[in-house]
């Protein structure tokens, strides 16, 4: 099989904005990986945050 007889199956496409379609924000499966990353980070934030109110309560109640 020759790359001529290929006709672009198998082969990963990136869409890219183009200057008529400056709004381009990807296709569903795009924004669904962007909507988990932030509540991921949300989360992770949330974590964090409690993590450190309850270290600093465990600091004052040894004091």
């Amino acid at each position: 099989m020759s790359t001529e007889d290929n006709d672009g199956q198998g082969m990963i496409v990136n869409p890219k904005s183009t200057g008529e379609n400056k709004e381009w924000d990807g296709d569903e499966a795009d924004r669904a990986d962007r909507l988990r990353f932030e509540e991921e980070q949300a989360l992770i934030r949330e974590q964090s945050e409690a993590r450190e109110a309850a270290k600093d309560s465990a600091e004052t109640e040894s004091k």
